[in-house]
């Protein structure tokens, strides 16, 4: 069977090229279903879940019997009462049953169905019976339930919760479920989240109950979970999860080496998971866009014309500029996030064009959420965008909405003119751009300009570049005095650093910065943005020769 990459529903290693989960799957059978743990697999839109819940079904299957639901099969109606949703659990439960090959003669269907023929029954009824099925099964029962948050905005499904937790808390005296595994992009601890605004008996009840009770250590009963006891469940029990699922250069590897060993393009694998990894931090979808896109788009591009042209480091930023052009369900799920958290979205404008240093704390909850959606992440104690791939989607979504401003219309009706045999003449930009910033911003304090100053230049920036060459921050060397800004414009790289000027020390450190990161990148040539309060400051750019090295400064 053929094989290509993927990027909708789930994986199959038959028909897709992916990352072999081996590793993962039996970390997470030794580290939490064999011990019986009730964890929640929670990650940001497309990070892989259902892909592991699937292939974890299959690794189980000789030591446990797994029975995996999708609440996404589910009607709304089937959450009216209780009673509806009994009845249609039951339905799937005993569906899924019968796919795992469990019969009559097991004895286990047949409670199941017995009650399921009952014109009505509530929760109590059924996880009496499901706790007679798993008590009298020869192999211990695995609950696993995909797309769990799909259903926590129903107070019928916040009690089933609470009963499933009750029972599973006194399993020693009442069986049922060994394991159970809920997977969606909410935390059980941040379901409260996914309640609509519009339902404040739900959002009140159970969740604040919560707060009330703190310190309350009695266990909840399965006969009778009150509302007080439903909220103290979910927040306190459910094990933590800390496999790690994006992917790692390694993995990313072993996936282009199946590929190449059907496709034969010659190209570098090493380089060329490496160069994936740094646009992706290993999140899944993404490595998998860009593999997809070099693979079944770039070939038909005349500037690359076949596959060994596409498979390069030319052709991972060529992918990367066509997927943010895109229309994608986690790209539309980001932008949707920041308009519901505006707390999260200050919070991420701060670190990308103020170069704020914000430190780590997952309590606080722009962070927090930030974290569950994986948009952000920790790196040396403080709090950054979670890969290269989501800021540059979050850059194109700010200027996007700055562009009925003067400064986008102005970079945007000179862009011809910075174009220089069809190459992009950095130099001239910093000079066109002192002169403007001279003239609209001149008169404006040091507080406006630190924190406007950067934001103004990349503005004026992207229509310059827009539709050919795409730009992003360096993450590594980003704080509130400094920013790296790499720009990509056809095959060609730009190093431009923006910085506020505070004294000529500080001033030839950032040339020596400038300096070593032109080695890293092999340049011999590059370019400086300098934002300077002092009085006697002389406007305009000049060249500044640094070793061998050439540095363009722009002072404004």
């Amino acid at each position: 069977m053929k094989r290509r990459f993927n990027v909708t529903g789930s994986c199959s290693p038959q028909r897709h090229y992916m990352v072999r989960l081996d590793d993962r799957l039996k970390k997470i059978k030794q580290n939490f279903v064999d011990y019986g743990s009730y964890f929640v697999i929670n990650r940001g839109r497309q990070y892989g879940k259902t892909t592991t819940l699937k292939a974890l079904e299959k690794y189980l299957s000789e030591e446990y019997i797994v029975i995996s639901l999708d609440f996404q099969m589910l009607g709304t109606e089937d959450f009216a009462n209780e009673a509806r949703f009994s009845s249609a659990f039951l339905d799937v439960f005993i569906r899924e049953c019968e796919i795992r090959g469990i019969s009559d003669e097991d004895e286990l269907l047949k409670p199941l169905k017995e009650l399921a023929e009952e014109k009505e029954y509530g929760l109590k009824e059924m996880f009496a019976v499901l706790s007679r099925v798993c008590g009298s099964s020869k192999k211990p029962i695995v609950l696993m339930i995909d797309e769990v948050d799909s259903a926590s905005n129903n107070q019928v499904f916040i009690d089933f919760l609470a009963k499933l937790r009750g029972y599973y808390l006194n399993r020693e005296d009442t069986p049922i479920f060994h394991s159970v595994i809920l997977a969606g992009v909410y935390d059980i601890k941040n379901l409260k989240l996914k309640f609509r605004p519009d339902s404040e008996h739900q959002y009140n009840s159970p969740w604040n109950a919560r707060e009330d009770n703190e310190g309350n250590e009695d266990k909840p009963s399965f006969n009778d979970c009150s509302r007080n006891q439903i909220a103290h469940v979910q927040f306190d029990l459910a094990a933590k999860f800390n496999i790690d699922m994006s992917f790692s250069v390694k993995q990313i590897s072993s996936m282009l080496a199946e590929y190449e060993d059907d496709k034969h393009t010659g190209m570098d694998i090493p380089a060329m998971a490496d160069e994936i990894y740094q646009y992706t931090s290993g999140y899944p979808v993404l490595v998998s866009s860009i593999c997809k896109c070099i693979d079944e788009e770039l070939p038909e591009d005349d500037a690359f014309g076949d596959a060994a042209s596409a498979w390069s480091k030319d052709g991972v930023a060529k992918a990367v500029e066509i997927i943010l052009k895109e229309s994608s369900p986690l790209f539309e799920s980001l932008v949707k996030q920041l308009d519901i958290y505006k707390d999260l979205r200050d919070m991420i404008e701060d670190i990308i064009y103020r170069g704020r240093k914000i430190t780590f704390s997952p309590e606080q909850k722009a962070i927090n959420l930030g974290l569950m959606f994986g948009y952000l992440k920790e790196e040396n104690g403080h709090v950054t965008i979670a890969n290269r791939m989501f800021e540059m989607c979050l850059l194109n979504l700010f200027m996007a909405e700055e562009s009925r401003g003067d400064v986008y219309a102005r970079g945007g009706s000179d862009r011809i003119g910075f174009i220089r045999d069809g190459m992009l003449d950095m130099e001239l930009v910093l000079k066109k751009f002192v002169e403007y910033f001279t003239e609209i911003c001149g008169d404006k304090d040091e507080r406006f300009i630190e924190k406007q100053g950067r934001k103004i230049f990349l503005i004026y920036l992207k229509p310059i570049i827009n539709g050919t060459g795409n730009y992003y921050i360096e993450a590594e060397t980003r704080d509130e005095r400094r920013t790296d800004v790499i720009v990509d414009y056809k095959g060609e790289q730009f190093i431009l650093e923006l910085k506020i000027w505070h004294g000529n020390e500080y001033n030839e450190r950032g040339e020596k910065q400038l300096t070593d990161y032109l080695d890293y990148y092999h340049k011999d040539k590059g370019y400086m943005l300098s934002f300077n309060f002092n009085k006697n400051k002389e406007i305009g750019v000049k060249r500044i020769e640094a070793g061998d090295k050439t540095i363009v400064e722009g002072v404004v």
